[in-house]
């Protein structure tokens, strides 16, 4: 899908940044770091734990956004003699610089997560670690987990190992420049391998089962002091940066299990009757899914460019039920230790600067790979991470921000009339209410409620009238649409 920027007009801007502020003190966000949470970060920046090993030779990148700062990782990729592949994957190490039960680790288990709204970000930790002192920024020394997969010449890791050590990035790369270097043929080649990497991977994943959903997402940003919603279609180079994670966090898991001790995230699989309700849907949209194609290799074939197809994307996505964070610890294993959309154990790992749990998974296999026991300090706090990370608010700052600008874009305009495709019908969970859903907008770049005189189509092309656009709107929709 093509990317549409919307900017917002200063009365719009305005109802955006108060209705902002507003969602804030809801979610009770603690947007400064208290004094004594300051001096423990500086103090651990002054003198950090850093590990004995030097790994500063490797030269290592970051692929991010444009202007990131909180950089959790980097890498290094390398062909194998003999044929296969090396990645050589670095974490930040927030264990250097936050002490068990010190004021910064009480407050980030307050805090579980950084949170980002559209006018900037809540961050998990203090900036001058988050971005400063223990991120992965280029030019400079910094401690890491550093991860060594190595891959044979179809993509399939042989060996995952997992130790501290120094590293220094050497650049800080964005998407869009990764993606048009390696389309050009210009990248180095252990850029240029993220490529080969990632495609394999990719091909690893249907093979196993995978489920990877191509919408896109929306976004709304503020540049150059404006905010801007639109939708981002994601690129090859996500894709590809996503499988070395991915591959980080299975191995992560297969490592807690062999050990016998650790925190997995966890997803049963789809419910048969969610199944057949889909499978309907795809006969009503007159999308071809034979029984012997599964979901997962279904969902890959689809082009979301095709109404029909992302309406039934946009339903496939509530086929899954939620995952959760499941501890484990002496050997005894849970009864369910896989991720259904990934299809295999897995575990969230990387990305300990904007997430409290990856610390802690971080710590379980370095200690696994070194032969030792998990720190009494990991173990004290295992089984009270599920319940930490429930506290998270980040999903729901990232959908009501979306909501607000979209009210805002549209706060002008009511009464006008709009080309929209129906994406959701609430026929199957309220049978009585055949005429309400959602509709899909392709510009401005709106998802908003609609009702009608008559039962929806799913899949179908309408044109609706805008009857509420109001940011500061108390009640659940925002956006109301209506279809004669």
């Amino acid at each position: 899908m093509p990317r549409r920027l919307m900017h917002l007009s200063d009365a719009a801007e305005a109802a955006l940044r108060t209705a902002l502020q507003q969602l804030r003190a809801e979610l009770e966000v603690r947007t400064e770091f208290p004094a004594p949470v300051l001096a423990a970060a500086e103090a651990a920046v002054a003198a950090p734990r850093l590990p004995d090993e030097d790994a500063t030779d490797l030269p290592f990148f970051t692929i991010d956004p444009p202007g990131s700062k909180d950089l959790d990782q980097a890498m290094y990729l390398e062909r194998r003699p003999g044929g296969g592949f090396r990645v050589h994957y670095a974490i930040a190490d927030v264990a250097a610089f936050v002490t068990p039960g010190d004021a910064l680790d009480a407050e980030a288990h307050e805090r579980v997560e950084t949170l980002y709204f559209p006018d900037g970000k809540v961050p998990l930790h203090p900036p001058v670690i988050s971005e400063g002192a223990a991120s992965l920024l280029p030019d400079r020394t910094v401690p890491a987990l550093l991860w060594q997969h190595d891959l044979d010449a179809h993509g399939e890791v042989t060996r995952a190992h997992v130790r501290r050590a120094l590293v220094r990035s050497r650049a800080r790369l964005d998407y869009a420049g990764v993606q048009q270097a390696v389309d050009a043929g210009t990248a180095e080649e252990p850029v240029a391998l993220l490529r080969d990497i990632g495609a394999l991977r990719e091909a690893v994943e249907v093979a196993r089962g995978g489920i990877s959903l191509s919408l896109p997402d929306q976004e709304v940003t503020l540049e150059d002091g404006s905010f801007r919603l639109d939708y981002r279609a994601q690129l090859p180079v996500d894709g590809w940066n996503e499988q070395i994670s991915l591959m980080t966090g299975m191995a992560a898991a297969r490592i807690m299990l062999d050990s016998g001790t650790g925190i997995l995230r966890t997803q049963p699989p789809a419910p048969n009757h969610e199944v057949t309700r889909l499978r309907l849907i795809a006969q009503d949209l007159g999308i071809d899914w034979p029984h012997h194609v599964s979901y997962a290799e279904l969902i890959r074939r689809l082009d979301p460019q095709d109404r029909k197809h992302a309406a039934f994307l946009n339903e496939a996505t509530g086929l899954l039920e939620k995952s959760v964070y499941t501890p484990f610890r002496d050997h005894r294993i849970p009864e369910l230790t896989l991720h259904a959309a990934i299809a295999a154990p897995y575990t969230h790992c990387t990305a300990p600067l904007r997430r409290l749990v990856d610390r802690y998974a971080g710590e379980l296999c370095v200690a696994a790979c070194a032969g030792q026991d998990p720190p009494s300090w990991v173990l004290a706090a295992l089984y009270g991470l599920p319940c930490d990370m429930a506290r998270g608010r980040g999903n729901a700052v990232g959908r009501r921000s979306v909501d607000l600008a979209e009210a805002a874009v549209l706060m002008d305009r009511v009464g006008e009339v709009f080309d929209a495709t129906v994406v959701n019908t609430d026929v199957e969970e309220k049978p009585s209410k055949p005429n309400e859903g959602t509709v899909h907008m392709a510009e401005p770049a709106v998802i908003g409620r609609v009702t009608a005189g008559s039962a929806l189509v799913l899949g179908s092309r309408v044109r609706v009238t805008l009857k509420r656009a109001d940011p500061s709107f108390s009640g659940r929709h925002k956006i109301l649409f209506s279809l004669p």
